[in-house]
């Protein structure tokens, strides 16, 4: 089984990053049953961080899908 090469390990950790980020914007104080919180309907929350966590992830299959460099090259030589 192959290894992935260094710059997509990078990458791959970036995403992981960006997903984390999006996740902590979704993050925040949550309505209970005694109180109401209207910032549950934020767009930070509903619109935004969902949106940024859906980029790391679609992010993060072309971190894995991406070639290495020459990889064109060697399949043309062989």
């Amino acid at each position: 089984m192959k290894q992935l090469p260094k710059f997509n390990s990078i990458l791959i950790a970036l995403c992981v990053l960006i997903i984390v980020i999006g996740f902590a914007l979704m993050a925040g104080e949550p309505s209970g049953a005694t109180e109401y919180n209207p910032d549950i309907f934020s767009f930070r929350r509903i619109t935004l961080g969902p949106m940024i966590a859906l980029a790391g992830f679609v992010l993060m299959i072309v971190a894995i899908l991406f070639p290495k460099r020459g990889e064109k090259d060697d399949k043309t030589q062989e």
